[in-house]
């Protein structure tokens, strides 16, 4: 695996994070409330449920999971206008609430939820890179402490989370591979993925794109090699940041475990 050359921000080699925390109950009024700090990337996770489901899905005895995603007019360097004020959402805000929503849909399970929707509002205070991995991980959390505070209040007879589900992002950047890009790094790299894995090690989804010319197979494994090492440290986290918050993880449930997790 090549190594980088060059200085990373924050003085990281190439597999490390950036700092990172997981605030719970940000928010008072959501079921679920989770802040995450990646770096200088910073994103709300507010998680609600609500009785009933779609449509298409009543009379099943399944619940559902959906995601919201949004960036505040003032998370990057210049204003951006708000979607409400163009009147539509944008190609890439559908397209990343649309992962969101499968990521964690990967995680639950739809028949102990029952007809129940849990919609999960992940909103960008400040981006730096990673927004969408960071929702990902954050979500998850949120809608953890959700569900797992219903199931120990008698809400539900069973909890109906699966796994944990976390993302990172892993990219080339001058020929060497490098582990949570921040914006500056992502802006020049020859190759950027995502990828979303849940705590037993399975994989949910990977998004790699070559942004210059092809990049070969071994390429990709090694990626993968290093992204599943940064996720150990976010599994660790939630795992953390919930048995602090009077939420169980089943055991069987834990997967990987990093020895220290890499937090703020």
């Amino acid at each position: 695996m090549t190594t980088a050359h060059f200085f990373r921000p924050n003085n990281r080699s190439a597999g490390d994070l950036r700092p990172f925390s997981l605030t719970p109950d940000y928010v008072g009024t959501a079921e679920g409330s989770v802040l995450i700090a990646v770096g200088e990337t910073r994103v709300l996770c507010n998680a609600t449920v609500e009785q009933g489901v779609p449509g298409w899905m009543r009379g099943q005895g399944k619940g559902w999971v959906t995601a919201e995603y949004g960036m505040l007019p003032r998370a990057t360097l210049t204003r951006s206008a708000r979607e409400s004020e163009r009147g539509k959402v944008g190609g890439r805000t559908h397209e990343i609430q649309r992962l969101i929503g499968r990521s964690l849909r990967a995680g639950v399970d739809m028949q102990a939820l029952g007809e129940r929707t849990v919609i999960l509002d992940c909103d960008v205070l400040q981006a730096d890179g990673g927004t969408r991995c960071a929702a990902i991980t954050g979500a998850c959390a949120a809608l953890w402490l959700a569900l797992g505070r219903m199931h120990k209040a008698g809400a539900i007879k069973q909890n109906p989370m699966r796994q944990l589900i976390a993302a990172v992002s892993v990219g080339i950047v001058e020929g060497a591979r490098l582990l949570d890009l921040a914006y500056e790094e992502d802006a020049q790299a020859e190759v950027d993925a995502n990828v979303v894995m849940s705590a037993d090690g399975g994989l949910i989804e990977v998004q790699a794109t070559a942004e210059r010319k092809a990049f070969p197979r071994a390429g990709l494994n090694e990626m993968l090699d290093l992204a599943e090492g940064g996720l150990r440290h976010l599994f660790a986290a939630q795992r953390q940041m919930l048995a602090a918050s009077g939420v169980d993880v089943p055991v069987d449930l834990t997967g990987p475990v990093a020895d220290t997790p890499q937090q703020a």
